[in-house]
């Protein structure tokens, strides 16, 4: 009888035992595939949002707890608009673009959505004492030619919503026009021109944004003051979003907003994403902590059963060398059974951490995971080492045995 038929046999016939030892292992590999398919796609996703964006500095309320750059702006904390003002009278080497926002809750026809208020460029453009600072190109990042490209007013793209896009404004917003995300424009079917209700009053679709792959896809944006009336809130924001050039200024620069703001908390894009690389890198170090621990204990419970089925086959084993089975022979029967439990457990542990990757990254991160062929790999080895490992010494003391005391002890 070959080799591969007698392994089968024994799996098949005894079936029990093995099984569970082989769920320690593929835990094992689930939990080291699911955490770092989630760890990378978010670091990549991370990456994306960042450069997609234009600002690169943010003024926060005192107390918020910023989670991620995204969320920073649904908090629930407001500060006066007020602060815009300062921030803009105050003529900040460095600064090029104010952009503040006000976020609230809303929906449309039962379908729940963040409402974003924000403040055209046109608005800055109507106050004489802001002219020529703020969002319209700083004077003396200009001389320094260190932002060359910077919006400003006059840009002939300013109305197109790709400038909120990439820069975070945009030209002009009537009191009663909006700007739905592409994801939200999908779902309610609303193309420009269209018309929606919100907070109880009647807003025209100015235009759909473009596709960012960040949470804007899921936004709308109204013009700030409307957005402060109809909330009831008043002359308040969430966030304050800078985009900030010339590194030589750079370096002064938070300090210089700490100073003229006390008040609030800056936080620039380095910090949030050191948080957020921190954060992914201890779930990738807790990763690999599950997969070792798991896969011992699926080592030592798979040696375990081994070293049962040799003393309960010892009359089987015996037989099969006294038919002229040798040591080698006997050996390669327990280790091809260990290969095959291996490979078993890291491919079905790699599918099933893919699919709960694929299902909970969306859902809890907001992070699209795509299968990883590498884990796969990673896992079938890491998982078949771990099973030879432990049936070895199993293997060993099989082969070692005497048919003749075999049947003698019988």
């Amino acid at each position: 009888m070959k080799l591969r038929t007698l392994i089968w046999k024994e799996l098949w016939q005894r079936p029990t035992p093995m099984l569970t030892s082989l769920l320690a292992v593929t835990l094992g590999v689930t939990a080291l595939v699911a955490i770092q398919n989630i760890t990378v796609f978010s670091e990549r996703k991370i990456a994306g949002d960042m450069e997609s964006l234009g600002a690169n500095v943010l003024v926060l309320p005192p107390n918020v707890s910023l989670q991620d750059y995204y969320s920073a702006d649904m908090h629930g904390q407001t500060m006066p608009e007020s602060y815009v003002s300062q921030l803009a009278l105050a003529r900040m080497p460095g600064v090029e673009n104010l952009a503040p926002k006000l976020c609230v809750e809303a929906s449309v026809d039962t379908i729940p959505l963040t409402l974003t208020g924000i403040l055209p460029r046109s608005e800055f453009q109507t106050k004489a004492a802001w002219q020529g600072i703020g969002m319209i190109t700083n004077p003396v990042g200009s001389e320094r030619g260190c932002c060359p490209t910077a919006p400003t007013l006059d840009d002939p793209d300013g109305d197109s919503a790709d400038s909120l896009a990439t820069t975070r404004t945009v030209q002009n917003l009537g009191d009663h026009e909006l700007i739905v995300g592409a994801d939200l424009a999908s779902q309610l079917g609303v193309h420009a021109g269209d018309h929606l209700n919100l907070l109880g009053a009647d807003f025209e679709v100015l235009t759909v944004l473009p596709s960012t792959g960040t949470v804007d896809d899921s936004r709308i944006f109204a013009h700030l003051h409307t957005v402060q009336e109809l909330s009831g809130q008043g002359p308040v924001i969430n966030v304050i979003e800078i985009m900030a050039c010339c590194e030589d200024a750079a370096g002064s620069l938070i300090t210089n907003l700490s100073a003229e703001l006390p008040q609030t908390r800056v936080v620039t894009i380095s910090q949030i994403v050191d948080t957020q690389v921190a954060v992914n890198g201890l779930m990738s170090r807790l990763s690999w902590v599950f997969f070792a621990v798991l896969l011992l204990v699926g080592g030592a419970s798979i040696a375990s059963v081994m070293y049962a089925n040799v003393t309960e086959r010892r009359k089987e084993i015996g037989t099969l060398m006294a038919l002229g089975a040798n040591r080698n022979f006997v050996t390669r029967l327990f280790l091809g059974k260990a290969t095959l439990l291996g490979i078993t457990g890291g491919l079905g542990g790699f599918l099933v951490g893919t699919l709960l990757a694929m299902v909970l990254g969306p859902q809890l991160l907001g992070v699209a995971v795509q299968p990883m062929p590498v884990l796969c790999l990673v896992g079938i080895l890491a998982a078949t080492f771990v099973t030879i490992c432990a049936s070895y010494l199993p293997a060993r003391q099989a082969a070692g045995l005497d048919p003749c005391l075999v049947f003698n002890d019988a």
